[in-house]
C-alpha cells in the first residue's frame, strides 16, 4: 500500500531514537537461521550478483585494470547461461571516464567515490569540486563519506549541510552517503547518522568505505534498514541501502536479502534500492550458482581475480 507523501520536516537529530542493542543483535541473528530451498536459493544468488558494485579503489589502479574489471562486470562467467551482470563498477573520479567508455551500452552504472574518500578530511569546497568532477566525467552515482569528526563533535547541522551541498553538486547522479559505521561506535550513533543523511537528501545510505574494520555487519545494517523504514513511513520516500565491506560469502549475502525483505519488503529487493559493496563476493556467488546448476563445485581458478 502506497504511503501518501507529506512535507518533510527536518527533526532535531539530537533526539534520534535510542536503539536496543540486545534486541537488534538477537533479531539480526534470527535472520541467519532461515532455511532457503534450492530454487529460491538459485534465484537469490542471481539477485545478489545483480546487486553487487564491483570496486577498485587503489592507488595503483590503471586504465587497464579498470577495463578488466568492467569486462568482468559485463561478463561475470561466460560459460554459465542466464547469468546477470553486476549493478555498477565503482572507481575513483580520475577513472570514471575509462569505466564509462568500457561499459557503454551495457546498462551497468558507473559509481565514483568522492569527497576526500575515505577520510572525508577536506574542506567542503574541495569536496564539492571533487563531486562535480566525477559527475562531469560521467558518473551515474556518487559515494560520499560524511565528516565523522564533526559528527562526533555533535555538529550535526554541519554534517547535514555538507550532505545537502554534495547532493546539489550531484545533479542527476544518485548520492550514496557512507556513514563509516566502524568509526561511529554505537547503534544510537548509526541511527542518528542515518537520519541525518536521509533528511539531507541521500538516495542511498551505506555502511562503510571498506577501509575500516569492522565494516558491514548484520546488526548495523538492521539499524539502518529500520531507519529507512521509519523515514519511508514519515515521508513516502524510498531510500536505498548498501552494506559494504566484510561480505564475501554467498550464504551471508542471502541472509541480508532475507533481512531486507522482512524489514522493508519486496519493493527493495532489486539493485535500484539495494546493493552490496563487496567485489570478492562475486566469485563466491558464481561458484555457488555453478554448484546449484551442475551439482559440482568449480575451482576458484576458473574465476578471474578482481
Amino acid at each position: 500500500m502506497a504511503i501518501a507523501k507529506t512535507k518533510v520536516t527536518v527533526p532535531d537529530f539530537s533526539l534520534s531514537p535510542r536503539i536496543d542493542q540486545v534486541g537488534v543483535e538477537e533479531r539480526a541473528s534470527r535472520f541467519t537461521k532461515r532455511s532457503i530451498k534450492k530454487e529460491t536459493k538459485l534465484n537469490g544468488l542471481k539477485l545478489v550478483l545483480n546487486m553487487i558494485d564491483l570496486t577498485t579503489l587503489e592507488g595503483k589502479d590503471t586504465d587497464g585494470k579498470v577495463r578488466q574489471l568492467c569486462y568482468k562486470a559485463m561478463h561475470p562467467h561466460d560459460s554459465i547461461p542466464g547469468i546477470p551482470t553486476v549493478a555498477a563498477v565503482c572507481v575513483y573520479p580520475s577513472m570514471v571516464k575509462v569505466a564509462k567508455k568500457a561499459l557503454e551500452g551495457s546498462g551497468i552504472k558507473v559509481a565514483s567515490v568522492a569527497t576526500a574518500f575515505p577520510s572525508g578530511q577536506a574542506p567542503k569546497d574541495i569536496k564539492i569540486r571533487d563531486t562535480k568532477f566525477a559527475v562531469n566525467e560521467g558518473a551515474d552515482e556518487v559515494d560520499m563519506v560524511i565528516s565523522r569528526g564533526k559528527f562526533h563533535a555533535g555538529e550535526y547541522n554541519f554534517v547535514f549541510d555538507e550532505i545537502s551541498a554534495i547532493k546539489e553538486a550531484c545533479g542527476n547522479a544518485r548520492l550514496k552517503v557512507i556513514l563509516e559505521t566502524g568509526e561511529l561506535g554505537t547503534f544510537d550513533k548509526v541511527r542518528r547518522a542515518s537520519d541525518i543523511a536521509m533528511y539531507a537528501g541521500a538516495d542511498f545510505i551505506k555502511t562503510s568505505t571498506g577501509k575500516i574494520q569492522p565494516a558491514a555487519t548484520m546488526p548495523v545494517t538492521l539499524v539502518m534498514l529500520e531507519a529507512i523504514r521509519d523515514f519511508y513511513y514519515k515521508t513516502g520516500k524510498m531510500i536505498g541501502m548498501k552494506p559494504a565491506g566484510g561480505i564475501s560469502k554467498s550464504k551471508l549475502a542471502l541472509h541480508y536479502l532475507v533481512m531486507v525483505k522482512e524489514v522493508l519488503g519486496e519493493d527493495w529487493l532489486n539493485n535500484e534500492w539495494f546493493r552490496f559493496g563487496a567485489s570478492s563476493l562475486a566469485n563466491d556467488v558464481l561458484m555457488q550458482i555453478a554448484k546449484e546448476k551442475t551439482g559440482l563445485y568449480q575451482s576458484a581458478n576458473y574465476f578471474s581475480i578482481d
